[in-house]
């Protein structure tokens, strides 16, 4: 009787699925056992050749080679992964092997990187598909029980190739049309070029931006605030100043007073985007390192499910192991919270739970595995704590309290408050603050005095504040995010465009935005300033040479909801690749015909070394550093590197200058310097080998003060406002 062969997508998840199925025997790159060989890929081991494989005419870079448009697109297998491609390979075409199993990620991607490996080795054995939200023992198992016929994911197939195939044939032309056309290195893509495209376009709103003075009155009453009532902005001084005085030392009587009960109702469980957006806001993380940190919950530890979601809801079938969930976060500071809702029970509601808002994957929530809270690093605890909160918060009751507000006259002016008194905490209670809704201008939700209509308010005094309109705010890494989830807000777009943005859920996806991001700085079209993200020179001169098209949000929405569609069978891939074809003549010829400029304006009085031309600085999200401005010569000096050592003294990240012995440690928020040198001497024994007890005594000590403000990055003041 033949074996089946398992295809995990990376060798973590691999050597799990392997000890479920009870696989013992090690070989290297598989684990064979009486029924199950297990092996795995490492991310992709196959992809789309480089145009280069194409013939000689594509190894010069040249404007008259393009556009490049292969009849039938090319797979080779990835530098690096050539050894392990092979091992694959052979199980495969094993004469014993009767059956494959794919168990890569379940998504658009990972039904990527198992198809490719299948059609490069050419294999042709009966598929089957292991589809599971989370990899624990009982998942696995599950799965196992309920496995589903390849082809039903055919057509998932045929949109994760077209996804490629259309990326490599507008990105690569039109990359190597701007190259040849301004001899610098500029590449473009339909992800890329909308995402910068936002980024340049909010800096030109900063920097056109013309703030106007307004002004806000304020009455101080006996122990509460009273906001002046106006229809319009105040503008004129003079009238303001006539207000105040008419104002000033008077009697109001209470006019109107409203008095509501109301429930705020926990917000919606996470998904992919919002856990980064949040990680971002609160602890600063880059959406890179969160899907990173959330990667080793979900493969590692086990403790939280599929990261790659874009769904806030959970299924029905998920309702009956919500018990188990709650048991196993029913842990540390999660135990009474977890314990009461699994005493009073709780209700589903549509509000968390709903069939018809989850596609591949539910939100991410806790596993039925139990987390061993002292294994998690710092940062781990600190995502894990994000997801177990928002899990747990969706089955508490919701925060109850009264609404007052209260209008009080004086002649015919008015002026009103508001106040909130909280009743019951409800999910509320499980973080160490309240979280009031705060609003713009000078009325604030306070505790109002027992009034009643009729009641005479002595304003003791009136103030005038004097205010400037705000320009917009510069992107970060969470803000953008939402851009790209939401780009119809950002971006001036008709109605039906709008819908189509709403529709596909913005550019790129959650799986994908993080990389973009990446790339944005590993290209340095955009850099940092603290949390802030500006477009460099070059993303702005990009911007300006980028076709029209390109540039829009909608296109790359359109992709989306037509690869959509192709994964669903609903449309034809070769249509579709067909108009991606002509899409790609069209930006070439575009670019050809172009007449504009492209000027180094960060360039240097250092000369290359290489071909003597003049050296452009450039600042990485890794460092500094000095490229040659001739794409072909490519010459690069690492000027300096952000490092990951902090500073004895005030904890911020180092930066590492020089070379050789002449390296400096630099900290650019506090005075330290210090060789490197003698800054190793006193983490390192003789042997120039990490001294571990030294370091993770460094560590410990830093870990503690870090620990000692996590209580305050647990008060998440803005995360629980009402939609």
């Amino acid at each position: 009787m033949g074996k089946k062969l398992v295809l995990a997508e990376k060798p973590s998840v691999g050597r799990d699925i392997a000890r479920v199925l009870k696989c013992q025997k090690q070989n290297g790159s598989y684990i064979e056992g009486n029924d199950y060989v297990v092996t795995w890929a490492m991310g992709h081991l196959v992809g789309l050749a480089d145009p280069e494989a194409y013939g000689n005419e594509y190894k010069t870079w040249s404007m008259d080679t393009l556009p490049m448009l292969p009849e039938r697109m090319k797979l080779t297998v990835l530098k690096g992964t050539g050894k392990q491609f092979q091992a694959v390979k052979g199980l495969l075409l094993r004469k014993d092997i009767t059956e494959i199993i794919i168990a890569t990620d379940a998504g658009r991607e990972g039904e990527l990187v198992a198809r490719w490996i299948l059609d490069k080795v050419g294999v042709n054995k009966p598929v089957q598909r292991l589809w599971i939200s989370s990899v624990t023992d009982k998942a696995i198992l599950e799965g196992f029980k309920n496995l589903k016929p390849g082809k039903q994911y055919e057509n998932l197939y045929r949109a994760a190739v077209c996804r490629a195939e259309s990326d490599w044939l507008v990105g690569l032309n039109v990359t190597r049309a701007l190259t040849c056309k301004y001899n610098a290195q500029l590449s473009a893509g339909r992800v890329q070029s909308a995402t910068l495209a936002m980024i340049v376009a909010r800096e030109e709103a900063i920097k056109n931006f013309v703030p106007k003075p307004y002004f806000t009155i304020a009455a101080k009453a006996n122990g509460f605030t009273l906001a002046y009532k106006t229809s319009k902005m105040l503008t004129d001084e003079k009238a303001v100043d006539a207000i105040v005085g008419k104002l000033t030392g008077q009697v109001g009587t209470v006019t109107e007073l409203k008095e509501s009960q109301k429930k705020q109702y926990a917000p919606s469980l996470y998904d992919l985007t919002e856990l980064q957006r949040d990680a971002n806001k609160f602890f600063g993380y880059s959406p890179k390192q969160t899907l990173s940190i959330m990667q080793r919950l979900y493969e590692n530890y086990k403790v939280l499910t599929y990261p790659r979601t874009d769904s806030r809801y959970l299924s029905q079938d998920i309702v009956p192991t919500l018990k188990e969930r709650l048991k196993a976060v029913a842990i540390g500071p999660y135990r009474p919270f977890a314990s009461e809702i699994l005493a009073k029970g709780f209700k589903v509601s549509k509000s968390f739970v709903d069939d018809s808002k989850v596609s591949d994957h539910h939100a991410i929530i806790p596993t039925e595995e139990s987390a061993q809270l002292q294994r998690l690093s710092l940062e781990e605890r600190k995502i894990y704590d994000l997801v177990v909160k928002r899990f747990l918060s969706v089955l508490m009751a919701p925060c109850l309290y009264t609404q007052m507000q209260l209008t009080v006259a004086v002649g015919e002016e008015e002026l009103t408050a508001k106040g909130k008194n909280i009743i019951e905490k409800g999910w509320k209670a499980l973080y160490e603050q309240e979280f009031d809704e705060e609003e713009d201008g000078e009325e604030k939700d306070q505790n109002l005095p027992q009034l009643k209509k009729g009641d005479q308010v002595k304003l003791v005094s009136v103030i005038k504040n004097k205010r400037q309109t705000k320009a917009p705010a510069r992107f970060t890494e969470a803000t953008l995010l939402s851009a790209m989830e939401r780009p119809q807000q950002y971006v001036q777009v008709d109605q039906k465009a709008a819908k189509t943005l709403g529709e596909t859920g913005g550019i790129g996806t959650v799986a994908t935005r993080a990389d973009i991001i990446e790339k944005l700085y590993n290209m340095f079209y955009i850099e940092k300033n603290g949390k802030e993200i500006l477009p460099t020179s070059k993303g702005k001169q990009l911007i300006e040479l980028v076709p029209q098209e390109l540039k829009s949000p909608l296109l790359t929405a359109q992709w989306e909801s037509e690869l959509e569609r192709i994964s669903t069978g609903k449309q034809n891939p070769k249509a579709f690749m067909e108009r991606i074809r002509d899409y790609s003549k069209e930006l070439v010829q575009d670019v050809k015909g172009a007449s504009s400029k492209y000027v180094h304006d960060n360039m240097t009085g250092k000369r290359c070394p290489e071909c003597g031309k003049f050296l452009l600085e450039v600042k990485g999200k890794h460092g500094k550093m000095y490229v040659c401005q001739d794409r072909e010569c490519g010459y690069k000096e690492t000027i300096s590197k952000f490092t990951n050592t902090r500073c004895p003294n005030c904890h911020k990240k180092l930066e590492l200058r020089g070379e050789g012995e002449g390296q400096i440690y630099v900290c650019t928020t506090c005075t330290f310097r210090e060789k490197l040198v003698s800054f190793n001497k006193k983490y390192r024994n003789n042997n120039q080998k990490v001294d571990k007890k030294s370091v993770q005594r460094y560590l410990k000590q830093q870990q503690k003060e870090d620990e000692g403000n996590f209580a305050l990055a647990e008060a998440f003041g803005n995360l629980f406002k009402k939609d």
